[in-house]
């Protein structure tokens, strides 16, 4: 193994998937990441972008292609397998349990490793202060950037290798979406890769190290972030006033 492809944590090799047998939502979708980039997928909404997240997890099924995680295929394994191989899913909705509490919550991240629970929690404590101030408080009756501040959390407490976040920011108010991104970055500064899909492109461009335009299930155009926002073609199709 050449040291390049010792860099790349995860592999979509001509992945198609959907929810319906015989109808694909994702067409060959391919793509690569390395380790500790911070990676944002954009494009039209019903480009596969969510579903991509979705197939990785285990959650939709792979009909031909793989997924590739350090060398190991994963494609088709359960959500808990894969959690277990470090990787860390957070839903665009639904993604606390809100009759629980902040603390419980997070405990409930750290399920497979009961053990490590103590050591997460100083780690979460020093992403999260606000969290661990609040840990008796019900999840449900936080607002929607709290609730989404607890879902990072909850899936931070495996300590994973990647951690997939889909519309990170969806439903928030501007500065609550500011919030998220730069949290999301600071995520990726404490090593963890990330994977964010998100419908404010031109924002999660600004913040990525490498972007993938999703379009019609495959992966149309692929450059950094910064090279992204600039491209006359992403910006037209893409970007619109946003990119100007």
């Amino acid at each position: 193994m050449n040291a390049a492809s010792q860099d790349v944590l995860i592999t979509a090799d001509d992945v198609w998937a959907g929810y319906i047998p015989g109808v694909s939502i994702l067409n060959g979708c391919s793509l690569e990441v390395k380790k500790g980039e911070l990676i944002g997928i954009i494009g039209p909404n019903g480009a596969g972008k969510s579903t991509f997240l979705k197939a990785l997890f285990g959650l939709v099924p792979v009909t031909e292609g793989k997924f590739v995680l350090d060398g190991d295929d994963i494609t088709n394994l359960r959500a808990d397998q894969l959690v277990k191989r470090g990787i860390g899913f957070v839903p665009q909705t639904n993604n606390v349990f809100p009759s629980l509490s902040i603390l419980e919550n997070l405990e409930m991240g750290a399920y497979q490793r009961p053990q490590a629970f103590k050591e997460r929690l100083e780690v979460i404590g020093d992403l999260f202060p606000v969290l661990i101030e609040r840990k008796n408080q019900r999840a449900g009756s936080l607002s929607g950037g709290e609730r989404q501040m607890v879902a990072m959390a909850r899936a931070l407490m495996m300590d994973p290798k990647v951690l997939l976040l889909d519309e990170p920011s969806a439903g928030l108010s501007p500065a609550r979406q500011d919030e998220t991104f730069v949290r999301t970055r600071e995520i990726n500064k404490h090593g963890v890769t990330v994977i964010m899909v998100e419908q404010n492109a031109r924002r999660c461009l600004q913040i990525c190290d490498r972007g993938y335009v999703l379009d019609q299930g495959t992966a149309a155009y692929t450059a950094t972030g910064q090279e992204l926002l600039k491209d006359p073609k992403v910006i037209e199709l893409y970007l619109g006033t946003l990119g100007a």
